[in-house]
């Protein structure tokens, strides 16, 4: 079977594919919202495991969030996308039971470099969190034609 040639079922196609095989996605809970071009939308549910000794989420499951919402924006053209690197700045505190969406979009894309921002809310709509990450495009593809079903 051949890729499809419309760019959002091929986004779509890659991201069925990445998260079937992304344990660390899977693991948090979380789950692809949408995805398109340059784009995607991730959402995951604060449990209790997730909590310091403050009693709020731990940064680093924001930001796994927010890296994984980055990971599927960037490999969305089926082209094989890791981070050269990201940052986050967090700005408000996330506590047990409250959903967070993070909003990934490609900033800018030039050659093999690209540059996505990601804002992760609660469910009031409250930033909690701002990631800029830069990618690096590798070669070959997500999904080879062999793969595609």
């Amino acid at each position: 079977m051949t890729l499809p040639t419309d760019a959002q079922q091929l986004a779509e196609q890659v991201s069925a594919h990445m998260y079937a095989n992304d344990a660390a996605s899977q693991a948090l809970g979380a789950t692809v919202l949408s995805v398109e071009p340059g784009k995607a939308r991730m959402g995951m549910t604060v449990r209790a495991d997730m909590l310091n000794g403050h009693k709020t989420c731990h940064g680093g499951f924001i930001f796994a969030l927010a890296d994984s919402t980055f990971a599927f924006a960037c490999n969305s053209r089926n082209l094989p996308t890791v981070a050269a690197g990201c940052s986050i700045d967090y700005v408000a505190p996330a506590f047990e039971g409250d959903q967070l969406e993070a909003i990934a979009t490609e900033y800018n894309l030039a050659g093999r470099t690209g540059v996505y921002d990601v804002e992760v809310l609660n469910q009031n709509g409250q930033r909690i969190a701002i990631f800029r990450g830069r990618s690096y495009r590798l070669r070959g593809a997500v999904v080879e034609e062999s793969q595609s079903n």
